[in-house]
């Protein structure tokens, strides 16, 4: 048994009773949305036609959601519904990241995710879904498409159907016929700034914190996603490029009405906790890789100051951890309930090893517990290395992100790590006296991290991302919003001045504490366009 839907374009009115039908059933506040219907207009005026498409969960066979969440708050039903927990979600936001159709949502009273269940509470009595009974027209069909008697296994063996972004393999059961990618691809249409219930363009609760409009703001991305998509022209372009005449208010397609768009659902605090966390990680990495190459004596201080510093920036990474959920209380549920297919469960994990290891260290430096501590420095150097690239995981489980499934992003975090690592050890040498190897050590090692950097960042906005969304983020970064931060900051600031200090001096102290100064800067502005600019694409 594996329910599934089927929209049938042929007869959709966009009345929007579904989406009454649906607030009305589950309570849905309004704002927010788990089924609606989307309104595109095409053509060119006179002639011109407005599209409807339902918009919901597409409940895949393949739901990333289900990957990602750290608490087993979304699961497969036996009859391949993808139902959800409220009681157990803690509001990371994760399984929003993950799912490439826009499905989910916070709710605004319960503080947690919310989605389609396609009205599970209905289907175990014997009942269809609220839209399908609603529906005037009979456009939603419900039902079992293992069954050969059922309405729907008969539409999909008779109708051509498309899904939307096929290409996710997903493996999505929401299938439309007639269906246009004007309306299926979100950025193949320019969202208007003026539509029907222009007052819920912002949302509520969780996404009214987020007040700046994210899709196509800027001109040089709305060029690039048009170009990609079929050429639609869109109706800023008409203003930009052309006079305002009557044959002009309307372009070839336009967004009419969509859900509210959502928000930077990862903002400030997922950014500093990249940040801290290389830190926090690097303070290791670093003297370990010295401990096992031989190329630099480590001291004892310099391990008891690495174990330190590593506590303190895991614990503010753990707060920052905290402030971004939106259920905070239930922070905990990723350690008790978890979901070990989530790499945020298995980074969570990692956090506590590490941060448990670090305080153990402390305490056997302090009553000279061990012989040798080598074997313990080895062990937590290299949970720390898991600690420094979990993310990249976490990222690449958030399939509806584009621009974070490169190849190289763990990478990417490992030498963040290193790099910040060493920069931290060369502010403590202001203050300390270490071993005359260290400095030499620190230098070599800085100008081959700030080059492996450069090349990452090359490969990750070149050759690594082959799809429309993620070229358009590869040009919002090179050329449109970020183009000022990724260049001054991240290029300038946090590889090229260090690069040209570490080549004069990376043996001085004072020169290399500068560098490090800078590196970190470019680190965190790095982190900071990473995590946001993917987000600004729009799901649906």
């Amino acid at each position: 048994m594996k329910y599934g839907f089927v929209i049938d374009n042929r007869k959709c009115i966009g009345c929007h009773a579904c989406t009454t039908a649906c607030k009305s059933e589950h309570q849905v506040p309004v704002g927010v949305n788990r089924t609606w219907v989307k309104q595109v207009e095409k053509g060119t005026f006179p002639d011109t036609r407005r599209l409807f498409s339902v918009m919901r969960c597409n409940h895949c066979t393949d739901a990333p959601c289900v990957s990602i969440c750290p608490t087993s708050a979304l699961d497969y039903r036996d009859d391949g519904i993808v139902d959800f927990d409220k009681d157990r979600c803690i509001g990371c936001k994760s399984c929003m990241q993950a799912c490439p159709y826009d499905a989910l949502y916070i709710d605004p009273e319960t503080h947690t995710a919310a989605k389609c269940n396609y009205c599970a509470n209905r289907i175990d009595v014997g009942l269809e879904p609220a839209c399908v009974v609603v529906c005037p027209e009979h456009a939603i069909i419900s039902g079992d498409m293992e069954n050969p008697e059922s309405e729907i296994a008969q539409l999909l063996s008779r109708q051509a159907t498309k899904v939307r972004k096929p290409e996710k393999s997903t493996q999505p059961n929401l299938f439309y016929i007639d269906a246009d990618d004007a309306s299926l691809i979100p950025t193949a249409t320019y969202q208007s700034d003026v539509s029907l219930w222009g007052s819920q363009s912002l949302g509520v609760g969780h996404f009214a914190k987020e007040a700046e409009k994210l899709a196509f703001t800027n001109t040089d991305v709305v060029t690039e996603l048009m170009n990609q998509n079929k050429g639609y022209l869109t109706e800023k372009e008409e203003r930009i490029t052309a006079p305002k005449s009557i044959d002009k208010v309307l372009s070839n397609a336009k967004q009419v009405y969509n859900t509210p768009q959502k928000g930077l659902l990862w903002g400030w605090e997922v950014s500093a906790y990249v940040w801290t966390k290389a830190i926090a990680a690097g303070m290791f990495i670093v003297p370990m890789i010295a401990l096992i190459s031989g190329w630099a004596e480590v001291q004892d201080f310099q391990w008891s100051a690495a174990a330190i510093t590593g506590i303190i920036f895991l614990a503010i990474t753990g707060v920052l951890l905290v402030m971004d959920l939106d259920q905070p209380k239930r922070f905990l549920y990723v350690l008790l309930r978890p979901h070990w297919e989530s790499w945020l469960v298995k980074g969570a994990y990692a956090i506590t090893a590490y941060g448990l290891l670090l305080s153990i260290i402390l305490v056997a430096q302090y009553f000279e517990l061990f012989a040798s501590f080598n074997w313990i420095y080895i062990l937590t150097g290299s949970i720390a290395v898991v600690v420094a690239i979990y993310t990249a995981f976490l990222f690449a489980q958030a399939k509806g992100r584009d621009f974070w499934q490169s190849p190289s992003m763990a990478m990417h975090m490992f030498t963040h790590s290193f790099l910040a690592g060493i920069s931290i050890f060369y502010l403590f040498s202001l203050v300390t006296i270490s071993h005359e190897s260290w400095l030499p050590f620190l230098g070599k090692a800085a100008l081959v991290g700030v080059i492996a950097n450069l090349c990452i960042i090359a490969i990750e906005l070149t050759i690594t991302h082959p799809t429309k969304d993620a070229k358009s983020v590869v040009q919002m970064i090179l050329k449109g919003k970020y183009f000022i931060p990724f260049w001054l900051f991240v290029i300038v600031i946090g590889n090229l001045a260090p690069l040209v200090l570490l080549s004069i001096g990376g043996y001085d102290k004072f020169t290399g504490s500068i560098s490090g100064i800078l590196i970190l800067i470019g680190i965190y502005y790095s982190n900071h366009i990473w995590v946001q600019a993917p987000q600004r694409i729009p799901l649906s």
